[in-house]
Order: structure tokens, then sequence, then C-alpha cells
């Protein structure tokens, strides 16, 4: 194995052993391969490339201060990737087979999981595409299911750091009725021009308003809305075009651990101004404090800009704790490798 700088690891690609993979033919999944060659041949007509059958997900592995590895709460991705798979209509990858593949796929990659202590972790990233050559506009009649691993470092060096995010509102990224609830490349692919035009002018993240009206908060571009009032409450946009994410699902259950009240419930944007915190969140970083909003001439300033406001920094403390096993796993979330 190469020689890796565990502290200085990054949220970034890189080669391990091997992935794992399935192909659907003739209505069944094929036994499950372990493959070190990080590309596969593929046909030049298949219906991932030409109409956009595909879906990922994303989630972790940590080693934790017991020495052990644990995967987090992979049957809510695997449930999630079912979803998708159903929505757009590819070959549906059984939540127990999902995850079985990520279980092997850890363990075939083991010491590739970051010591305990570097705030490193094992990121994974299950991948479902149409293989099936297709020129007409209809399924294929082949998909591969493919697991990929990788360590990545921490996102944050020295605690999280509130930043500052852009409203566009010339963008969309999701229709009413279209896919922003499920996990699909497109949704990303339909976010990156806005997230660029952001990012040139000083803004890690971009905010999307609900595209019918403009009126109400939905999502980031790549993760989850949540805002704390004044009171503690624990506050989250309610709509067909938010990706329900396991991340947001988790934190929701915390806050209630926590006796917070938590709502999930359309958000008008003048109610972003009432929050005392506001934040991002997702399974790369938990949560991205968020301490400025700008809309236009609009600027919405929240919390110090310094520093992570209380509620999410116990929050997030309380994910990271279940997660190295610091703290008790009540909800039996994290799964033994």
């Amino acid at each position: 194995m190469q020689n890796i700088d565990w502290n200085g690891l990054t949220f970034k690609y890189m080669d391990v052993r091997c992935h794992i993979r399935s192909v659907w033919r003739d209505g069944k999944w094929s036994a499950f391969e372990f493959v070190e060659e990080p590309c596969f041949r593929m046909h030049i007509a298949a219906t991932c490339l030409h109409y956009g059958q595909e879906a990922f997900e994303g989630l972790k592995a940590f080693r934790c201060k017991d020495g052990k590895v644990r995967i987090f709460r992979p049957a809510a991705n695997g449930k999630r990737m079912f979803d998708t798979a159903l929505r757009t209509c590819m070959a549906q990858v059984p939540i127990d087979m999902f995850v079985d593949a990520v279980q092997r796929i850890v363990q075939a990659n083991e010491d590739f999981v970051p010591p305990y202590g570097t705030g490193g972790s094992m990121y994974i990233r299950p991948l479902l595409i149409g293989t099936g050559a297709q020129i007409g506009v209809a399924p294929a009649e082949e998909y591969t299911f493919l697991v990929m691993v990788m360590p990545v470092g921490t996102y944050y060096k020295g605690g999280l750091q509130p930043v500052r995010a852009l409203i566009l509102d010339d963008w969309d990224r999701a229709a009413p009725q279209g896919m922003g609830d499920v996990k699909v490349g497109g949704n990303y692919a339909a976010s990156l021009y806005a997230h660029e035009s952001a990012k040139r002018a000083g803004y890690p993240v971009e905010l999307y308003l609900d595209a019918k009206t403009h009126r109400f908060v939905e999502e980031f571009a790549t993760s989850n809305f949540i805002g704390i009032t004044r009171d503690g409450t624990y506050v989250t946009p309610d709509s067909r075009s938010v990706l329900p994410g396991v991340t947001s699902n988790t934190l929701q259950r915390i806050a209630a651990d926590l006796g917070m009240k938590v709502e999930v419930r359309p958000i008008p944007f003048e109610e972003i101004e009432t929050f005392a915190e506001v934040a991002a969140c997702g399974t790369a970083v938990v949560v991205t404090p968020i301490c400025e909003i700008t809309r236009g001439t609009k600027v919405i300033k929240i919390g110090d800009p310094n520093a992570c406001g209380p509620v999410l920094q116990k929050l997030y403390d309380t994910v990271q704790g279940i997660q190295y096993g610091l703290l008790p796993d009540t909800h039996g979330w994290c799964v033994e490798v």
C-alpha cells in the first residue's frame, strides 16, 4: 500500500485497492466482482451517456476509538438509491444487496480507512448506471452497480468556519415536479454554472429558492438547509424539490433527542433574517455554518462570522461522536465491518 499522509488528506479522489461491481441482465444481478482497474469499457450508446440514467450515493465509514471500522447509515442510502432507480426506470438494487456491497468493499480496503484521531474517514460512492445500448428514448436492458471508496480528510482544519452564501434568482436547481427529490447527476449538472458564478463572486455556496415563485427556501447546491430559531427550534424546508438528505434526517433526529422542537415546513425567504443560526448540511461536512446570505442588494447577517453557533456545534459534535464511537449509537445507525 502506498504511504499516505493521513493528517494531510483532503476531499478528493484517490486510487485504492479495488472497487466492487455487479451487472444486471435478463432480470437479475450478477455475483459481485472485485475489480482493481478503476476504469471499465462501456458501449457508446449506453443510456447513462445519452439519457441520464444514472444515480449515485455518498456515505462514510469511520475508524472508531476502539479500533473497529463502522459504516454510518448504509441502509438509508440504499433506500434512497432504490427510490431514485424507480424514478429513473433503472433496475433497483435491493437494500440488503446495497449494504452487503458497501460492507464488502470497505472490508477489502480497510487499511485505507484513516486512523482514529486524524479527523479523516473513508468516503463511499455507490453508483448505478444504464450501460445497455439504447438509441431510442427508453430504459436500458443492462445496468451496472458499483461501489468505490477512498480515504478523505476533514473539510475543516481547526473547527467549523462560517461561510457566505449567494442567492442567484436567474437560476433554478430543480423544477417543482421534477427530479429534485432524487439523487441523480443531472441535478448537480443543473447547478454547476450557478455554482461557478457564485465562487467567482467570492461565495463558497449558493442557496436556491423554489423554482415556481422564488418565495421559499429550498436547499443549497449540494446540501440541505437548516435554520435554528432564536427559541432553539430546528427548521428545515418541506418541498418535493428537495433531496431527502440522510444527514438532514440524522440531525433532525438528534435535535429531537436533545429536546429541541423540529419543524419541517415551508420557509419564506423573509424568515431567514429571523434565524439565530443557519447551516448547510450533508455527508461530506455534516454542517457548514452560514454567516451571511446575499440576494441582489440585500445582505442578511447571521450569527458570529468567525465562529459556529452553539446549537450547530452541539449537533455537529453529537453526530461525529456517534460516528467515531465516542457516544452511544442509540438508533442503531452504525454498521460494523
